[in-house]
């Protein structure tokens, strides 16, 4: 099948790059010349494992290829998928200005009559039927289009691998033909299909993600609970996830959720409840927890610690999680940001995100080269992300290396056990925190 992406981002890229491991032929378009430039060449442009090894074989294949091109794009594809960025505006709503301009573009261009066009983007109940009127108003009044939703359930830092071993498709459309020529691409992946109308299938994106993030910020809830209780929030979330009615997915007690998915989809849903005059209470309190979450480690710095002005601050962790360079709404950023506020002085590393977390952050901290580096003479020290390279390492080297060895984990990447046989102060989340009587002098100020 002759298939075009419009949008070589995380989802448009690795969308392509799968479609065409199963046997397609994919045309990825990008308004990026740069970008376009860089994918010809074999190499990607975002940090996704295994994704630049299967870009340069199907590209090598000649299976799958790049332009800045609609004309190109458009002219022999039976199926274009969209997966374009929808970010948030001020309000909270999604910006559909990209949505809309491609489409346009679409119908100006596309000569085959009956061509399917998807959407993948994350878009509001109802915007596939704005993207069919887009498309009609800018193409010829005999040109026929078929309007489908495919909303896209990806991890960053595990996107290949979801793409062939996903719970379920979801394919939305108004009719039985196009379901079914959707379902023939996509067998091949052998994933489970789920047929609905377009607006069920747009309205499971925004529910399956506000649902996740609801159940992070419930148990950091319960983690702050555990915290003035006594209680080890991993012993409570073993518990909980034992039963299946729960499972033990997403609670994991941390410093929030953040990304491109999450933050983006919440405040989103609550818009969107919100013009029809609906006070989504749930989500806006999960929300509201989030924001306090990811700062949560410098008020307890600050109330250990007292003044941090002059202070060295290690951070491990950039990105939003691990195994990707996406640095959006993590939390690291809100971290920083109170850190500098306070006048402390902030070195930070990160395996991936190094060069994306630059152009936010710029000479406000130092970067170091290597996780050492980020720990070495620091009055404490943050964990902001749970890479593996974090987690191999042993607290007694960390606790050597530290001028002041205070730990903050926001991500409970260590024992407790462990952090007994130190001389390391540790606090983490949900857990009672391990102190040391030789320590409490110096930040006891």
């Amino acid at each position: 099948m002759n298939i075009s992406v419009i949008g070589a981002g995380y989802v448009g890229l690795v969308t392509g790059t799968c479609l065409a491991e199963i046997g397609h032929h994919v045309i990825c378009l990008d308004a990026n010349r740069e970008k376009v430039d860089m994918l010809k060449n074999g190499h990607s442009p975002i940090y996704e494992p295994g994704l630049e090894r299967l870009l340069q074989k199907n590209a090598g294949s000649g299976h799958l290829s790049f332009t800045t091109d609609y004309q190109v794009a458009c002219d022999k594809a039976e199926v274009i998928i969209i997966a374009v960025g929808t970010p948030s505006r001020p309000d909270g709503s999604a910006d559909l200005s990209a949505l809309q301009d491609v489409a346009e573009k679409i119908g100006s261009h596309i000569r085959k009559n009956g061509t399917i066009v998807v959407t993948k983007s994350t878009v509001p109940v109802g915007t596939n039927r704005k993207v069919k009127s887009w498309l009609e108003a800018h193409s010829s009044p005999a040109r026929r289009f078929m309007i489908a939703s495919n909303p896209e359930f990806l991890r960053e830092g595990s996107a290949i691998h979801d793409t062939f071993n996903g719970d379920r498709i979801v394919i939305g459309t108004e009719d039985d033909d196009t379901a079914r020529k959707l379902e023939e691409m996509v067998a091949p992946f052998e994933v489970p299909i789920l047929h609905t109308s377009i607006e069920s299938a747009e309205m499971i994106k925004y529910s399956s993600n506000a649902f996740l993030a609801t159940k992070i910020s419930f148990i950091n809830e319960i983690a702050n609970l555990c915290e003035k209780l006594g209680a080890n929030v991993e012993d409570v979330a073993k518990g909980m996830g034992m039963d299946n009615r729960i499972g033990p997915s997403f609670l994991q007690a941390g410093i929030g959720y953040g990304g491109s998915c999450f933050p983006k989809d919440t405040n989103a849903l609550v818009q969107i409840a919100g013009e029809i005059e609906h006070e989504f209470d749930l989500l806006e309190a999960v929300i509201h927890v989030n924001a306090k979450q990811q700062v949560k480690l410098v008020q307890k710095a600050k109330e250990v610690v007292k003044d941090l002005k002059g202070k060295r601050a290690g951070m491990l962790g950039l990105s939003f999680k691990p195994n990707t360079d996406d640095i959006r709404e993590a939390a690291s950023l809100e971290m920083i940001k109170q850190l500098l506020e306070e006048g402390a002085e902030v070195t930070v590393y990160d395996p991936v995100a190094r060069e994306n977390a630059k152009s936010i952050l710029g000479s406000k901290v130092t970067f170091a080269d290597n996780c050492f580096d980020a720990i070495e003479d620091q009055d404490m020290l943050f964990i902001a992300t749970e890479w593996e390279e974090f987690k191999v390492l042993r607290l007694k080297t960390i606790s050597r290396l530290m001028k002041t060895p205070i730990v903050f984990d926001g991500r409970n990447c260590f024992s407790l056990e462990e952090a007994k046989s130190t001389t390391i102060d540790y606090y983490s989340i949900g857990r009672p925190p391990v102190l040391h009587s030789t320590l409490k002098t110096p930040h006891s100020k």
